[in-house]
């Protein structure tokens, strides 16, 4: 049975903790709401976008640009796999990494070779270790993502799908439901569905009409579509790494608030226990100086 010396340095050690997950709790806090910050800044932008393509999409004479068109044969397919860089964030790095390694599986299992583009150092570590060489590799950039890492992602994954080197792309990661919950995502990249931004312009057809009035294309719709996709597949992958930021904030803050209130748990029962103990060594005490003292009137 533990000693009172043994029950203080327990106390002590639970209240350092205590304190390191409070202070990481109110870290995560601050920095959520920065992420949140960074997607209501890139949301207008990506509707916009989504907006004109919807508008150009409808004066194209044919969806004949590359990034459009589904190949017949699916031989390799690339996923980009968007992970923290540090831990302590609940399940936050595990759903995504399970996810993409059924993907991978079902992939593989159809004869389908898998290669992958690791955002994050947990990601880069699940791969290595299972002897699998990410196409690239981010390290440090998970809570602050760059537009360029995007752009990075976006170049070589349209490279290699115009080429038909690759003929699908794949995006795993967590999606910021809230400030305190998070929801798996696993989405297509390319090819690019013309639905996906067709049905988010959901304009009134009169103002659509009226709009669609003041645009005229040079060279052609066609030219000017061929330009917006891939400032298209750019966004959708920034707007991807930013969500999952949000995410890992998001997830963080809530896996260090229940480490804060478990540890606050466990000190009200180391207390209640340390009084026990003292109250019984104090009685303890007590019953021995008054039987010495009846001993010595005997």
């Amino acid at each position: 049975m533990p000693n009172l010396r043994d029950i203080r340095k327990r106390i002590s050690s639970v209240q350092s903790t205590k304190q390191i997950t409070r202070t990481m709790e109110m870290v995560a806090t601050a920095k959520v709401r920065h992420s949140f910050e960074r997607i209501a800044a890139a949301d207008p932008y990506a509707s916009s976008m989504q907006e004109t393509l919807a508008n150009v999409a409808q004066h194209a004479s044919g969806n004949d640009d590359p990034l459009l068109s589904r190949h017949d044969e699916t031989k390799r397919t690339i996923v980009v796999v968007v992970t923290s860089d540090r831990g302590l964030a609940g399940g936050f790095n595990s759903n995504v990494l399970r996810e993409a390694e059924r993907v991978i599986r079902s992939k593989s299992g159809d004869g389908i070779k898998v290669d992958v583009i690791a955002c994050g150092k947990k990601a880069g570590a699940f791969f290595r270790y299972r002897k699998m060489t990410p196409l690239l590799a981010y390290v440090g950039l998970s809570a602050d993502p760059t537009f360029a890492q995007a752009q990075e992602i976006a170049s070589l994954v349209m490279s290699d799908f115009r080429t038909e080197k690759a003929d699908e792309v794949t995006l795993v990661y967590n999606h910021a439901r809230n400030s305190a919950d998070q929801d798996l995502r696993c989405e297509t990249v390319l090819p690019i569905d013309p639905e996906a931004f067709r049905a988010s312009d959901a304009r009134d057809p009169k103002e659509e009409h009226k709009l669609a009035s003041a645009y005229s294309f040079e060279p052609s719709a066609e030219e000017v579509l061929s330009h917006l996709l891939p400032a298209y597949v750019e966004i959708s992958i920034f707007h991807a790494l930013i969500d999952s930021a949000a995410g890992e904030q998001g997830a963080r803050r809530k896996a260090m608030k229940a480490a804060t209130d478990n540890a606050i748990d466990m000190l009200d029962t180391l207390d209640r226990v340390y009084n026990q103990l003292r109250q019984s060594a104090i009685t303890t005490e007590i019953s021995e100086i008054v039987g010495g003292a009846a001993a010595l009137e005997d």
